[in-house]
């Protein structure tokens, strides 16, 4: 599975993506539409667009690289909270804001703005429709947890101007009022019965003290040395402010953010013992519907879990079919398709191959410059295969995709995953889309079911721009495709199993073992991994079949006169939405 830094960051900038103040803000960023009803929805929108940055520095820098353009000056520096009464407060906040939406005639909206209210409209119905359940979140995790994303954001954190490095440095020196926060967090999760399994913060806490045993050597301080390395043989900073910069970088590691590990290690150590459920969310009160909210909120399918089981099982059955068909057609299949060695192609060679052969199929685009760096040796350990480094919206650049050279992957693999990153993956998708006439609220209202499934929905179809390149045989690549297919459906099916119906460790394994997987180890793994993330899994693999299924009734629709360019130029056209509203403009045109 490709985990990717853009999605990473959205996590953890926001356990709920719309804990939203209040106050009335019109920005100079205008967008089609002139009369009184658009007028008044812009300053709405404007007003929840200023102030989810100002809560949240990290998602300010990542989101805009001039905040002043927006009229976002003198905000407070903050890693925001996870105080268990600002949670609260934000449900009637998230009411509020509900009823002023509703007071809007969507009709006399353009339709720019009617995406936005359509989106809004669903994100705001399913908050509410959760109640108070927020403790059911959890914000710590060994994968995708607060504590193990932070440092990552942290060590990428651009610095464009000093005052960058001023906030920087304040981010550091609030981590332990931060940490406490989510510390605090725990412990009314733990009142309530709600506490993770002793496994999950055994995993915590292990990570929590190797990032502690860095010490010195630690990635944050070796990134943000070759930041102010940079900036210094730039001439952009004096050698003196980079000496003075080392040293309180080195003073706030030290004084600040090792000491908010120890705290947050020490806390849950403490709290262990506490936690009722090694299982799934559905053996929690409320859990099932919680769940239910996080496909909606995460994904984008507003089906039930029991209906989206069924379609995933439906699939797999097709998928393995195809297989064994082709196995069938030729017994050497499966040994071909694994004796390729690594890529003798580098990662720019495939990008730019990738990026003229997919002319045929998507939009032309230009997406100026972009960069192929190397994870860091320090890094490799904390990071993805390989990801793509979603740029602010406001300068779309820098484009980089970052390449972890400690993962050993065959030649069809990195081509895959670069199709998936680059083009027409992440990197085209959102370049396209920050090219497109939209309010910047869109940013914030992504939805990781469309970002995701775009992506994993073109790397599948890279399989088939890979013969030519790679000078391997198209049933090979079929099957490997196929296969492909098939890890990620199944992982959606336990996903789905282990938190909506329930299974165990014991019926997780006997269903791998079906499928060739029969090391306990490797069972025990897939496991907890799914515990701890509920339906990460989800925003890949059923992301990626609701493309494949608006694909369908397109086909369907236009019969012979289908055209695959004209379909995903309509789809970017829409940009990432919850699919009933993707589906709702994509066939406004298909009328």
């Amino acid at each position: 599975m490709k985990n990717l830094l853009s999605s990473k960051r959205k996590y953890l900038i926001s356990a709920l993506v719309l804990i939203l103040g209040a106050g009335a803000v019109l920005f100079f960023i205008k967008i089609h539409g002139t009369d009184s009803e658009n007028t008044q929805f812009e300053k709405y929108i404007d007003q929840i667009f200023r102030e989810e940055l100002e809560e949240n520095t990290l998602n300010l820098h990542y989101t805009l690289a001039y905040p002043e353009d927006y009229g976002i000056k003198g905000y407070s520096v903050s890693l925001g909270t996870m105080d268990p009464d600002a949670l609260e407060d934000s449900l009637e906040e998230t009411r509020t804001l509900n009823k002023r939406l509703k007071n809007f005639d969507p009709a006399q909206l353009s339709e720019g703005n009617q995406i936005i209210y359509d989106i809004l409209s669903l994100e705001f119905s399913s908050r509410l429709s959760l109640g108070s359940s927020y403790l059911l979140q959890e914000p710590l995790g060994p994968n995708l947890g607060i504590q193990a994303q932070l440092p990552i954001l942290l060590a990428e954190y651009t610095f464009r101007t000093s005052a960058d490095i001023k906030d920087y440095f304040s981010l550091l020196s609030q981590m332990p009022e931060y940490f406490q926060s989510i510390l605090d967090f725990e412990e009314e999760k733990a009142k309530e019965g709600l506490f993770m399994s002793d496994t999950s913060a055994d995993r915590i806490i292990r990570q929590c003290e190797s990032f502690i045993e860095t010490g010195e050597e630690n990635y944050l301080s070796s990134m943000f040395g070759q930041q102010v390395k940079e900036l210094s043989e730039e001439k952009r900073i004096t050698q003196a402010q980079a000496e003075d910069f080392t040293q309180m970088q080195e003073k706030l590691m030290e004084q600040c953010v090792f000491p908010a590990y120890r705290t947050l290690s020490q806390g849950l150590e403490e709290l262990k013992g506490q936690g009722k459920n090694s299982g799934g969310l559905i053996h929690l009160e409320g859990g099932k519907d919680y769940y239910e909210y996080l496909i909606r909120s995460t994904v984008g399918d507003y089906r039930s879990s029991e209906e989206i089981l069924q379609s995933l099982f439906l699939q797999l059955q097709s998928d393995y079919k195809k297989v064994q068909e082709l196995l069938a057609a030729d017994p050497q299949l499966l040994s071909k398709a694994y004796s390729f060695s690594s890529s003798e192609f580098s990662p720019e060679q495939i990008l730019d191959y990738l990026q003229h052969v997919i002319t045929d199929d998507f939009p032309s685009l230009d997406t100026g410059s972009y960069e192929v760096k190397y994870v860091p040796e320090a890094m490799e350990d904390f990071s993805s295969p390989a990801f793509y480094l979603t740029p602010p919206v406001d300068t779309l650049t820098p484009n980089t995709i970052y390449i972890n050279q400690a993962s050993q992957v065959s030649a069809t693999e990195l081509f895959t995953t670069l199709a998936h990153e680059g083009f027409p993956g992440h990197l085209y998708q959102t370049v396209y889309f920050g090219n497109q006439d939209h309010h910047p609220i869109r940013e914030l209202l992504s939805c990781g079911g469309y970002v995701e499934g775009w992506a994993t929905y073109v790397e599948a179809l890279s399989y088939g721009y890979a013969s030519p390149f790679l000078h391997i045989e198209p049933e090979i690549l079929n099957f490997l495709g196929l296969n492909r297919s098939i890890s990620l459906c199944l992982y959606a099916i336990l996903d789905l199993s282990i938190h909506g119906q329930g299974w165990n460790l014991q019926t997780t394994a006997d269903t791998l073992a079906v499928f060739g997987i029969t090391d306990s180890d490797t069972c025990q793994e897939v496991f907890q991994y799914i515990v701890e993330n509920p339906a990460n899994y989800l925003k890949y693999y059923l992301g990626y079949l609701n493309f494949m299924d608006l694909r369908e009734e397109v086909q369907e629709t236009e019969g012979s006169s289908f055209q695959p360019k004209e379909f995903h130029k309509n789809l970017l056209d829409i940009g990432p939405a919850p699919f009933p509203v993707v589906k709702k403009y994509l066939f406004k045109i298909y009328e």
